[in-house]
């Protein structure tokens, strides 16, 4: 009988395996494992994400029943604490890392203008308890973690992630991201640090964000309103020239405030370093900042990131890579199916057809019926 692949077989063969096995002999992440190596540990917990398992011990016993067709994927159904053991202690870069070539990987595909790339970037929080958490403690009764994101909204995935307690804030963990020349990033609050978007400028990158309320525009002069616009006020000038304890502000350069009411009557006064482009693309670019905050909901709904199987720094790293690899395979899937199905529906059909053979373009197509050799009789049962 000729053998047929498995859903979860076809999306397994999107990886760059051979870019993951030069970081697993960079890393040494087999050395002295006898069973249950650094390859079945990612097959496991890819499996975990598709199917929706949510605890170590749902892994083994699902992955257990479909122990015949793992072993064509070279998969192993691990026991529990082998799980548990290779989450906490193997290095995470392996799989950090095999996420950062996937990334780049796509970004060689889609090259444009960095004039046209749009960066978002925001943090989610993720919530932790019990053993292992202590890394993450926030207060003496909560645990939590972050996820920092650069998203591209024009490609649907994010560009960067990486991972910090809870506690630490939002504009830390920006300044360590890298820069590209000439993007636009758009931010909100969070990212209120004249230093930090001292350095985008310098980069020649396009600044979108808000206004906080106590600070002034200083040197204002009005511009011109073009006719239509949402805009209700359009201005030039100045950050204040000292911060807090008399610093000088690093910020020097003109920028500018556009005030736009939003739907719901919200009055928003939002600042860019680009003094050229019209009020309304600046109020759009800023109105796709929504995009990652659809994107951190749809992992939540999607993915399992909401309840983790490890709760140790290094676990969490390793589940957090897991779960983007994750999403990029499914994005990748959906490109190739190109029916022009919702990314929640071919999420929904890969659960339900995980371990089925068939191909991802054809989850939707009914199983074959076997043909009837004329020479046998049919057995009818009334």
């Amino acid at each position: 009988m000729r053998h047929k692949n498995t859903v979860f077989h076809d999306l397994l063969k999107l990886l760059p395996w051979k870019t993951f096995d030069a970081l697993v002999a960079r890393h040494r992440a087999d050395d002295l494992v006898r069973s249950f190596t650094t390859r079945h540990q990612l097959i496991a917990l890819l499996y975990a994400q598709f199917s929706g398992a949510e605890s170590l011990r749902a892994v083994e016993t699902a992955m257990e029943s479909h122990q015949a067709r793992l072993y064509h994927l070279g998969g192993r159904a691990p026991a529990r604490s082998t799980f548990a053991d290779a989450n906490r202690s193997r290095s995470p870069l392996v799989f950090t890392g095999l996420l950062e070539q996937m990334l780049a990987q796509t970004d060689r595909k889609t090259r444009r203008e960095m004039k046209d790339v749009v960066r978002l970037i925001d943090s989610t929080g993720l919530h932790l308890s019990g053993v292992g958490c202590e890394w993450a403690r926030f207060s003496a009764a909560v645990c939590g973690a972050k996820a920092h994101v650069i998203f591209d909204p024009d490609l649907g995935r994010p560009v960067y992630h990486s991972l910090t307690a809870a506690k630490v804030n939002d504009i830390t963990a920006a300044k360590e991201m890298p820069i590209e020349a000439g993007a636009t990033y758009v931010f909100d609050l969070g990212y209120y640090d004249y230093e930090w978007w001292a350095r985008l400028d310098a980069a020649g990158c396009r600044i979108v964000t808000r206004f906080k309320a106590n600070t002034p525009l200083c040197e204002a002069k009005n511009l011109p309103l073009a006719p239509g616009t949402r805009a209700s006020s359009d201005r030039i000038g100045f950050l204040p020239a000292r911060q807090a304890k008399a610093r000088k502000n690093p910020m020097a350069d003109a920028v500018r405030e556009i005030v736009v009411v939003t739907d719901s009557g919200k009055t928003l006064r939002l600042l860019s370093n680009d003094l050229d482009a019209p009020a309304d693309e600046i109020a759009d670019l800023y109105k796709r900042r929504w995009l990652i905050e659809l994107f951190f909901r749809l992992m939540k709904q999607t993915l399992r990131i909401k309840r983790l199987m490890g709760r140790s720094q290094n676990a969490v790293r390793i589940q957090l890579a897991a779960a983007l690899i994750a999403h990029l395979l499914l994005r990748l899937a959906q490109s190739i199916e190109k029916n022009n199905r919702g990314f929640l529906d071919l999420e929904r059909l890969v659960k339900a057809n995980l371990m089925h053979r068939k191909s991802i373009v054809d989850m939707r197509a009914p199983q074959p019926k076997n043909d009837i050799d004329p020479r046998q009789y049919e057995l009818i049962l009334c």
